[in-house]
């Protein structure tokens, strides 16, 4: 939980800053390096300066970038099954590691904000494709393949939503004010474009 609690959105000028400091209820996620997963701060760690009220922009990425990040975690739990490669398991199993503690955090963050997080068939990957980088129709194939073809499929789509995510980031460090959600949107941008990079240099090496 955080505190103190965040009311609105305002587009307004700015407002005075007030201690950030983490709760006992739900997680607060400070980010990790690029590439790597956030920890959870402390109960009652001083987490620094928060603007009093968000911005549109602010609310905007979070519920955005929660169902962006669920279609990610369930891509993610196709590899096992469905892959043979060492290379795709570590991949899936940091994309999980970093993006489950983040949709806590940002669910979190919008409850603190008075707003009620989309549920995860309203605008989620099984909820229409409207805003997702994934469509249905390829998380269908994705779900279908094997082998070689899974991982090359799996990386060439996860690519896709990766870059979509640092868009979607990019955004949100232009446009928004909230000291959180700018520095998870940091964080997205520095650690997924890692991300991109290792995902391309693999599929070129299988041939995609």
């Amino acid at each position: 939980m955080i505190t103190p609690i965040l009311t609105g959105c305002t587009a307004a000028g700015p407002e005075p800053r007030t201690p950030l400091v983490a709760g006992t209820g739900a997680p607060v996620i400070i980010p990790g390096g690029p590439g790597d997963a956030g920890r959870t701060a402390r109960p009652g760690e001083n987490l620094g300066e928060s603007e009093a009220r968000v911005t549109a922009a602010d609310v905007r990425f979070a519920e955005g970038m929660i169902p962006h990040h669920r279609q990610a975690l369930e891509m993610a739990a196709l590899v096992r099954p469905r892959s043979s490669s060492p290379v795709l398991w570590r991949l899936a199993e940091r994309i999980t590691a970093a993006q489950r503690p983040e949709i806590a955090a940002m669910t979190s963050w919008l409850k603190s904000a008075g707003r009620a997080p989309a549920g995860h068939d309203d605008g989620g990957p099984h909820g229409g494709d409207s805003g997702h980088a994934v469509t249905r129709e390829q998380e269908n194939q994705l779900r279908t393949a094997r082998g070689t073809d899974f991982d090359r499929l799996f990386l060439s789509l996860m690519i896709v939503h990766h870059e979509a995510a640092v868009t979607m980031a990019k955004r949100q460090i232009e446009d928004g004010t909230d000291r959180i959600m700018l520095a998870m949107a940091a964080d997205v941008v520095s650690g997924q474009a890692i991300e991109i990079t290792r995902m391309r240099r693999e599929l070129l090496r299988l041939g995609g």
